[in-house]
Parts: C-alpha cells; sequence; structure tokens
C-alpha cells in the first residue's frame, strides 16, 4: 500500500493511494466535501439514500454533511482523494454543490480531472509558500469542470428501489420508534431479507445507519439550536435513553454532546 499526504493544512487534505483487495469498507459523515476520483479499480460507493457503482474513470463528489460509506470489493484499486472546505470552493456555485450528480463518467471529464489531480498531488507534496492559494486555484478549476459538465451526466444508481425507499423511510421517521420490523412490515418484506440487502447495498447494517442518521440530526441541533438541553435533544433524534445518546455521541464525534452544547451557546452569548 502506498499513502502520501504532506501539506498540513487543516481544511485541505489530499491523498494517492493504492490498496490491495482486503474487502475493507469506510464509512463518512464530515462538515467537508469530498471529491474522490478512481483512477483504476472499482467499488461500491453508497451516498444519502442512493448506492452506486464506480468504475475506473469515474469522479465522485460529495457535499459536506453527507452520510456515505465505500465498500472495496476489487483485487486492486488506485485512487485520489480529496477532502477540503468551502475556502476551496468558488463562491459563484456554492450554492449549486447540492444539486450536482454524486457520480461524473465522462471521457471528457476523466481527462481533464486526471490532468489537475496530478498537479493537486504536486503542489500538495511541494509544500512552500505559495501551495495554499496554487491548491486554491486547481481546486476551482475542478469544481467548475464538474460544475460544467453537471447537465451533461445522469445519475446511475445501481442499487434497488427498494432499499432506497427503506432509507428514505429511516431519514423521514428518525424522530420516532424506527425498527427493522417494522421498517420491514411497511415494505411487506421479511426482517431478514430487509436486514440481509440493506447491509448489501448500503454497506451500513440497519440499526448502523439508524444511529448514524439520528446522531448526524443530533449535531445539527446542538449547534444550531442552543436553547436544548442535551435530553431534549436526544429525546428530539429518537433516542430513549440520554445517557445511551450521549455514549454513543462521543464514541462517534469524539466528545460529549454537553461540551458542543456550551461551546455554541457561548458562540450565541457573543
Amino acid at each position: 500500500m502506498e499513502e502520501k499526504s504532506v501539506l498540513t493544512v487543516t481544511d485541505y487534505y489530499f491523498q494517492q493511494a493504492s490498496k490491495i483487495k482486503g474487502n475493507k469498507s469506510s464509512s463518512h459523515y464530515h462538515s467537508i466535501i469530498e471529491i474522490y476520483y478512481m483512477k483504476r479499480g472499482s467499488c461500491n460507493y453508497f451516498i444519502d439514500d442512493k448506492s452506486y457503482r464506480v468504475e475506473t474513470g469515474d469522479l465522485v463528489f460529495i457535499p459536506s454533511g453527507i452520510i456515505h460509506k465505500t465498500t472495496y470489493d476489487t483485487e486492486f484499486h488506485d485512487r485520489w482523494l480529496i477532502n477540503c472546505s468551502e475556502r476551496f470552493v468558488p463562491k459563484s456555485v456554492r450554492g449549486e454543490l447540492n444539486s450536482l450528480p454524486h457520480v461524473f463518467r465522462r471521457s471528457q471529464v476523466t481527462a481533464e480531472c486526471e490532468r489537475v489531480m496530478k498537479k493537486i498531488d504536486f503542489e500538495y507534496r511541494k509544500s512552500d509558500e505559495y501551495s495554499v492559494d496554487a491548491l486554491k486555484g486547481l481546486t476551482y478549476e475542478l469544481i467548475f469542470l464538474l460544475v460544467r459538465n453537471a447537465k451533461e451526466q445522469s445519475e446511475t444508481p445501481s442499487g434497488s428501489a427498494f432499499i432506497e425507499r427503506a432509507v428514505k423511510y429511516i431519514q423521514e421517521n428518525y424522530h420516532g420508534e424506527v425498527t427493522l420490523s417494522g421498517v420491514a412490515e411497511a415494505f411487506s418484506v421479511s426482517p431478514e431479507h430487509l436486514s440481509r440487502t440493506f447491509k448489501k447495498e448500503t454497506g451500513f447494517g440497519f440499526s448502523e445507519y439508524l444511529t448514524l442518521y439520528r446522531l448526524q440530526k443530533a449535531e445539527y441541533m446542538l449547534k444550531n439550536e442552543p436553547g436544548r438541553s442535551v435530553n431534549q435533544v436526544a429525546f428530539a433524534c429518537g433516542f430513549n435513553d440520554s445517557n445511551y445518546f450521549s455514549y454513543k455521541f462521543k464514541k462517534a464525534y469524539g466528545i460529549p454532546p454537553k461540551k458542543i452544547l456550551k461551546k455554541f451557546e457561548k458562540t450565541v452569548d457573543k
């Protein structure tokens, strides 16, 4: 395995990685943008409520705040990854990011993407006093490439409509009682079939995804609705036990929910 990442900028990260098959997966939810280019290989990408098959030459774009998971199942893959804040996105297109396709599959985009990615790799490793501005310019160029080709690109989900509806059901009802058996009954399938198919297509276990989605909503409430207590946030997001909520939140985010609440309450007071 070869991985390269040099420049230490808190809101910009670039990685070029080559890995041998290990049936590994990684899941993310973060407040930064992700741009992923599959130079060689393939994988399954679950983004928001849909699954995509990503092949050699595909470029994946994920706005901030979207739950996603990557599952690799090929013998080898070589990919380039960018994580960055909106500081590296042109102001003129920031309002369009959430409407962009998640997967770009066009030969014109692939050729240009490789050209720009190679320059980003060079600047990231060069790491001198001009690199941050150079990275900003190159990332601007990459995002303009996507925006200008967005209308030519149609979405190509590879998952079943059944699982897409199940995910949307969770997203719409997370604040109430949501169970595997209840969702299975709503879609007239057995709990075993729902569990097996959900895991296969999304990479998440049913309960794993439900908890992650609830935690995402809780984080938003803690940061944007400071008048609520931790208990109120927990129950508003479907957790029946505030202690369990605090445990899961700290495990996922590294800090207890009370600290986030206090931090953002101070910000509001100022």
